[in-house]
């Protein structure tokens, strides 16, 4: 989407794949990234589907997102909120923000 929308180089998507990952996913891109080497982003892109993007994954998210509830004590709820939204755009990309709204 970048490439066609901003024409933006694989070169500068690929260097910002290092800032836009945190946790878990910025450690999976630095092993990747040490084991296979420097690469375009239509190879990343691929790597992301396999890892994010099949039936397990897709299975975790909607668990997570349907065990999740709001505990007072110990969860902020704006923090709880924008965690189930991310969940649901995730899941489904193309959900507009009023239904999203709606299911949470």
């Amino acid at each position: 989407m970048l490439q066609e929308d901003f024409h933006i180089s694989d070169e500068i998507i690929v260097g910002k794949l290092h800032s836009l990952f945190a946790r878990n996913a910025k450690n999976r891109y630095c092993k990747i990234r040490i084991d296979h080497g420097k690469h375009d982003w239509s190879w990343w892109k691929s790597e992301m589907m396999t890892k994010w993007a099949n039936n397990s994954w897709r299975f975790k998210m909607e668990n997570e997102f349907e065990s999740a509830t709001l505990n007072s004590e110990k969860d902020k709820p704006l923090t709880w909120f924008f965690k189930q939204k991310d969940r649901l755009s995730a899941l489904h990309p193309d959900m507009s923000d009023t239904t999203i709204n709606m299911k949470i």
